[in-house]
């Protein structure tokens, strides 16, 4: 496998690297081998070829301390040998493929096919053209001009096509221009830590070099591949790439490869980059999978093999790939490669939106309406003009009549394709695109980045949102405000003076030591302001502390650098503590240690006295410590803070692996507690959720008490009410049988309640969210938000149906896992969340109320028309501009109705609210009652009302007659006013409340008003249209403006009345859950994430497999070991989600891999 893919990537560097090869001491090639190897087998190469990675470090010309010198021609020098760390998106959609993608369209394909015959017709004259014996030439011969512009309707219908297909086309690709900037945004954000000429600082993921030394803590999304340099307790997820998902530990003699896109879940650490841009492990993954498609596409067109060898292999990676794809996930069509298109079809991310499921189930309905009554009006035309013309006039059919009896039917199939056209609401999907695209849009200026669209309008309808506390309810800048030291409780900072000195030397380097060095107090940016705090915010406000105390951490730090620490024991959501280890001038060791103060106190059995001397702390002084100092603190909403230390012999070292030995007989040294103020802004909006509809509960980590004294100030419970605040345990011990096993219907007796879950570990978390969402317990099925910011909030960001990653606060793997990122941490965005969703779902109710007021009106027009005069008196050509401005103008000005705050005023549509509600369909029906009322009015006396020629029973190619043309005005002009009606769609009454904060409509109705003046006036022959005078446009206004008269009628009308209106639109039960969302208890995947995931893993797990066989058969050529083959065999196969699935065919593959060297195992091929 490597010789067929490494070749096309390395031809354009390879240049590059002969003329440079020699100013580092290793290529790209051999970097890129190297980064290949797992485990000891890297280790080993990397002693053989280089010596140590120090040794790797002064080739790249870099040093592991003070990193690469950072001068802008060697970065430049960098990057043209080793590449940048950027990979090349997949080319957008150009203009083209989008205009091609329109004209699909069946509607559109149908009427081009019409327009194109039509056009054929009017220029061929038979040669029975003038026998009176053919058709039924009805009243007025046809002027000689008249014959010859026959092909004006054809051209017209073509030019209109047009029309819709750019604009249509023109959406999308600024749609995906939007995406695009979006997407770029993000990643512009993404910045990244590394060390350049001493100095530590942050630059965009896309400046890192081949040769950095970059800084890894917990929660990085790996930038580049690297060799890891030093560190403590580093912990990565692999399985982004292998699909193991155990944690793997990363040591320098044990296992230094760190690549990228794989998550750090644990510890810090430094790393030399080796490897950036495609030239990493998962940039050789795009472009493979880029290459795979390209490759896919010419093997399509050509159809032959071109390179037996190439495409062998090819293919082998493609059932590869199905078998993989098949142990991903139990889908439903067993072909694996090639199923892919259908699998996109099968994934809905969770479940079709909401909003989505609703409007494809009404487009098809309407689709469906429509495709009947154009088949019955082509139908009726056709026998009417058949009977009349054979049966009625008994007239023979002579052969050179047939071409005229063509152009009539041609015509009639006309009239019935635009009674399709304006049946089909096309406009749907533009509107819900609209909709979205601008509210994701002005979203950005609210403080909500949004990843995947849908979430905006799934917004809208949460019931429930579970908050994390820290830094989203709380401004998240912690102070220390009380503390217990050397006996005694100080209800504010202390004088440093009152603390013993031995005491304080501890404290201080108890906190120095163990906290992270990259957190930091530094001095603020502007004149007044509060320090910047840098780093994990709780250890910034002990740092604080430290200041506060008149101390100094720095002098500490420097004496004691980050090399020198013996060992850490970093922090965890298992842990909640922190120690550090380090080597005193005497070679004994001592321990520093800090966490949740009830998790470290039980611990201690000794606490330092006013002296500054240990005495015997035993459990009961523990529980009055509790009683007197911990609860009272966590009372007034403070978190406390325990620290300790333990001195241990220099011999017999300890065993530091045993940790439970380790952490325990600890020495404590005072106990604090950390403010963390609620953000002023917080009780207002919880508030405003509350009286929306949506119940908030908190999920911390937090103590019980703490998190209860936040909860009342933030609003989220009020005392007096009844309400449940559960710790972690007590939650779980609630939820589960007695095997341990959680029980739905537990579930369901405490979440209705349950307002806090303190001391609540990530899985908790998962849990509640997931049996919120699975609960039957209400009759709508409840929609969750979820807020969180760190790495372990992850599983539970997925599940929700929207997550709010943090975006300053957040780590990489939280943005990763979210569907919007709050770029202000702030709670009360989310609020501005549910209103921009409410919207959405609100405008496309407008758009919906109008739009079909317009088509159930032109359909019948149409069809009575076409039945009782042979001839639709809207004309195609119209019908289509009315298309136009209904479809598209309509929905750009609707769907950008800006939010108000009325829309937190009513309770959330629940999933099965019918799209289209009683007050909409009386509001639909009762606007079309008076349009068609007038508009037959017109048609059948119109023309003595306006003493003018009759339109009706004109003859083939008549000239354009003055009364359709006032029906067509009058139709528009109605439209056009109804259009200020459909801005509300719950019956009220001032239908022009904020008309001017919407420019866009304003601008759209006066725009269409000006067009529609130009069209009737010099639209002429085209358009069907004779110009009119000013007191027969006057009366069309008139009757246009009578549509704000009758909506106010139609508004007094009680809705309760009208027991027989149908709503439409909405979603049952039974189509609620896909049968994904029943199998998919095995699994917890987000679909939408594993549809972009599934991509890398298949191929990661498609090459793992093929390299093993290749290995495999190279190891028995040679006669070698095979001991790396299996190793990577077995990384294959520990794939724990699916070995639930499927049992695992990976060993099957291994064992016939052995026994048939050359070809491809059965169990794969099988699957493929």
């Amino acid at each position: 496998m490597g010789d067929m893919t490494n070749s096309d990537f390395y031809s354009k560097n390879q240049r590059n690297e002969s003329s440079h090869g020699g100013e580092f001491g290793c290529t790209m090639e051999e970097l890129r081998s190297l980064m290949e190897l797992r485990g000891t087998e890297a280790v080993v190469k990397i002693k053989e070829t280089y010596g140590d990675t120090d040794a790797i470090c002064r080739r790249l010309k870099t040093s592991p301390v003070e990193g690469l010198p950072g001068t802008a021609p060697d970065l430049e020098k960098r990057k043209q040998i080793f590449g940048q760390n950027f990979i090349p998106p997949k080319k957008p959609k150009t203009f083209l493929q989008l205009v091609w993608e329109a004209l699909q369209d069946v509607t559109l394909i149908i009427l081009e096919i019409a327009a194109i015959i039509s056009l054929g017709l009017s220029f061929y004259h038979p040669p029975g053209e003038n026998n009176e014996g053919c058709a039924t030439a009805q009243g007025g011969a046809e002027d000689e001009g008249e014959a010859e512009a026959g092909w004006i309707e054809g051209a017209a219908i073509l030019l209109s096509v047009i029309c819709v297909v750019l604009v249509t086309a023109f959406n999308d690709w600024s749609k995906e221009k939007q995406f695009r900037g979006l997407q770029s945004r993000i990643e512009q954000e993404q910045k990244f830590t590394v060390v350049r000429a001493g100095q530590v600082v942050q630059i965009p993921v896309a400046e890192i070099v081949v040769g950095d030394i970059a800084q890894v803590k917990y929660g990085d999304l790996l930038p580049a591949d690297g060799l890891f340099i030093q560190g403590n307790d580093l912990k990565i997820d692999e399985s982004s790439l292998t699909g193991e998902s155990d944690q793997v530990r990363k040591s320098v003699d044990k296992d230094p490869m760190l690549l990228s896109g794989t998550h750090v879940m644990e510890g810090s650490g430094r790393m030399v980059v080796t490897a950036v841009g495609v030239n990493s492990q998962t940039g050789i993954i795009f472009t493979l999978l880029g290459a795979g498609g390209e490759e896919e596409e010419k093997k399509d067109k050509k159809g032959k093999m071109q390179d037996g060898n190439v495409d062998a292999s090819q293919s082998k990676a493609k059932q590869q790939d199905g078998a993989a794809a098949m142990e991903m996930q139990p889908l439903k069509s067993a072909e694996g490669g090639d199923a892919d298109d259908k699998k996109k079809a099968n994934m809905h991310k969770k479940e079709k939106s909401v909003l989505q499921g609703k409007l494809t189930k009404l487009a098809v309905q309407i689709g469906k309406a429509g495709l009947v009554m154009s088949a019955i009006t082509v139908i009726i035309l056709v026998l009417y003009f058949t009977v009349d013309t054979f049966v009625v006039n008994k007239k023979p059919w002579l052969p050179e009549c047939t071409p005229v009896y063509v152009q009539y039917f041609v015509k009639f199939f006309i009239i019935g394709v635009t009674v399709l056209v304006v049946a089909v609401p096309e406009g749907l999907p533009l509107a819900v695109t609209i909709s979205l695209a601008y509210s994701v849009k002005k979203m950005m200026k609210d403080n909500n980045l949004v990843r995947h669209l849908d979430a905006c309008e799934t917004m809208g309808n949460a019931t429930a949102i579970c908050s994390d506390k820290t830094g989203t309810l709380t401004t998240n800048r912690m102070t220390v405000v009380q503390a217990y030291v050397g006996d005694v409780h100080y209800k504010e900072i202390p004088e440093p003076s009152s603390i013993n000195a031995k005491t304080m030397e501890l404290l201080v380097h108890a906190i120095a030591i163990n906290s992270a060095y990259t957190t930091k107090i530094l001095p603020p940016e502007k004149d007044g302001a509060l320090p910047r705090q840098v780093g994990n915010k709780t250890e910034c406000g002990l740092l604080g502390f430290v200041l506060d105390l008149k101390q100094d951490y720095e002098p500490v730090r420097a004496q004691m650098p980050e090399e020198k620490l013996y060992k850490v024991y970093t922090f965890n959501s298992v842990r909640k503590s922190m120690s550090t280890v380090i080597k005193l001038p005497d070679e004994s060791f001592r321990m520093y240690s800090k966490g949740a103060s009830e998790i470290v106190l039980k611990k201690c059995c000794k606490i330092l006295n006013g002296a500054g001397e240990p005495r015997v702390f035993r459990p009961r002084d523990r529980d009055e410590m509790v009683k007197k100092v911990i609860e009272p603190m966590a009372c007034d909403g403070l978190r406390t803070i325990c620290v300790a230390y333990r001195d241990f012999p220099s011999s017999p070292e300890p065993d530091w692996d045993n940790e439970n030995d380790i952490l325990n007989e600890l020495t404590c040294i005072c106990v604090v507690g950390i403010e963390d103020p609620v953000r002023p802004e917080v009780p207002e909006a919880i508030r405003k959720c509350q009286r929306a509809g949506i119940t908030v509960r908190m999920v911390t980590g937090d103590n019980i008490n703490t998190a209860r004294a936040i909860a009342i100030k933030c609003g989220i419970i009020h005392p007096g009410e009844d309400f449940l605040c559960l710790e972690g345990k007590e939650f779980n011990r609630r939820i589960r049988n007695e095997k341990g096993e959680i029980e739905q219907e537990r579930i369901d007796k405490i979440w209705p309640k349950l307002r806090v879950l303190a001391r609540s570990s990530p899985t908790d978390k998962h849990t509640l969210v997931k049996g919120i969402i699975d609960s039957t317990h209400t009759e709508q099925r409840q929609v969750v938000a979820v807020t969180g910011d760190g790495t372990n909030d992850g599983p539970a960001l997925k599940k929700a149906d929207v997550g709010f990653a943090m975006g300053i606060a957040g780590t990489d793997v939280a943005k990763e896992a979210s569907d919007i990122i709050l770029t202000d941490d702030n709670f009360s965005s989310i609020v501005k969340a549910v209103m921009w969703g409410r919207n959405v779902y609100d405008s496309i109710s407008k758009f919906l109320q109008f739009q079909l007021t317009v088509n159930v009106v032109a359909v019948i027009v149409a069809f009575t028309g076409a039945c009782i005069t042979q001839d639709s008196p809207l004309k195609a050509v119209q019908m289509l501009w009315v298309n136009l401005i209904m479809d598209t103008f309509a929905s750009l000005a609707l769907a950008t109705e800006p939010p108000t705050e009325t829309l937190l005023l009513r309770k959330p549509y629940g999933r099965n609210k019918p799209l289209i509600s009683r007050t909409m369909m009386k509001n639909i029906l009762g606007h079309a009652v008076y349009q068609l009322t007038l508009i037959f009015t017109l048609l059948f006396v119109g023309e003595k009302m306006f003493q003018i020629d009759s339109g009706r029973n004109a003859p083939l190619h008549s000239p354009p007659s003055e009364h359709y043309t006032i029906i067509f005005n009058t139709f528009v002009m109605m439209q056009l006013f109804n259009e200020i009606n459909a801005r509300k769609i719950h019956g009220e009454r001032n239908v022009f409340d904020g008309i001017f904060r919407n420019p866009i409509f304003c601008t759209i109705v006066l725009g269409t008003f000006a067009i529609q003046i130009v069209i009737v006036q010099f639209g002429g022959k085209p358009f069907s249209c004779s110009p009119l005078q000013l007191d027969q446009w006057m009366w069309c206004i008139f009757i246009g403006l009578g549509e704000l008269v009758w909506g106010q009628v139609i508004a007094t009308i009680p809705t309760s009345r009208l027991k027989f209106l149908k709503e439409a639109g909405r979603l049952t039960q039974k189509e609620e859950i896909p049968e994904e969302e029943l199998n998919e208890d095995v699994e917890e995947i987000d679909h939408a994430e594993r549809e972009l995931r599934r991509g890398q893993i298949l191929w990661f797990r498609g090459l793992n497999r093929i390299q093993t066989q290749i290995e495999v058969v190279n190891t028995f050529k040679s006669g070698a070991s095979f001991q790396g083959a299996l190793r990577r065999q077995s990384s294959v196969t520990s794939q724990s989600q699916d070995v639930a699935n499927l049992s695992s065919p990976s060993r099957v593959s291994l064992s016939n891999a052995l026994s048939s060297p050359t070809s491809l195992p059965p169990a794969a091929a099988g699957q493929g």
